[in-house]
């Protein structure tokens, strides 16, 4: 198992809101996080990073051998809402940061699957030689979709597209949803925020993901959604189960 990653700032933001993190956490275990966040001044990346670190430490604390899939998305959740409640009380401390809020996407992965845990637009999928979305986007968009209001090809050019409908850190509890997925041999997870996804397709993810080494793929990714726009910051983390 390999773990690659990249933050980068993109083509139109003058500051960078992102964050994200992974790292191993035994030998045949990882961990993996993305953070969009949202906010005046500096209350958007002062949100991220601090999720990031919170969510990190919390499970790098709380992970232990053996831990079986019910366990770890207990450990997920309240990894997040630990994070959720800092964000919070922080905001309430500090009128500068009032407001602020970030998405996450984290994920454990081992024994051959992936506990996916999330809030807001930040996504998982996973690659072979398709790409499957598997997280759910907590947004207005998303729930114009599915009540059938727009459509799918209505969406990608829909005006609050970015406009999220659950966050860290802006309420004083925040329900996250969880997913359990396989990560074979030779696959791909992938997590992201909306910087990517907005400015670069499913269809030229895939083909980056097939015809690139892996410790490539982060640069290329980022080289897409520029060509694609650049208009938001840009985060991936790729876990790769690759054998070549």
């Amino acid at each position: 198992m390999q773990l690659f990653s990249r933050v980068d700032i993109g083509k139109v933001r003058k500051s960078n809101q992102d964050a994200a993190n992974a790292f191993m956490l035994s030998e045949n275990v990882a961990f993996a996080i993305v953070c969009d966040g949202m906010g005046g001044a500096k209350g958007g990346d002062i949100a991220s990073q601090k999720a990031v670190e919170v969510i990190s430490r919390y499970v790098e604390n709380s992970f232990y051998p053996k831990i079986d899939t019910e366990k770890s998305i207990q450990l997920l959740q309240n990894a997040v809402s630990s994070a959720n409640m800092e964000l919070f009380d922080l905001s309430l401390k500090n009128e500068q940061l009032k407001g602020m809020g970030t998405t996450v996407v984290a994920a454990l992965i081992f024994d051959g699957r992936a506990v996916i845990c999330h809030v807001g637009d930040s996504r998982a999928y996973v690659i072979s030689d398709t790409i499957t979305q598997i997280t759910t986007d907590h947004s207005v968009v998303q729930s114009l979709i599915e009540s059938g209001k727009i459509s799918l090809s209505e969406a990608k050019d829909f005006p609050d597209k970015n406009v999220i409908t659950r966050a860290l850190g802006v309420e004083e509890n925040v329900v996250s949803d969880y997913n359990v997925v396989p990560l074979k041999d030779n696959e791909y997870l992938l997590l992201c925020t909306d910087g990517l996804t907005n400015f670069a397709s499913s269809d030229e993810i895939l083909k980056i993901f097939m015809n690139s080494t892996d410790d490539s793929i982060p640069d290329k990714l980022i080289d897409c959604a520029y060509k694609g726009g650049g208009g938001d910051n840009i985060s991936v983390v790729i876990v790769s189960n690759e054998r070549r």
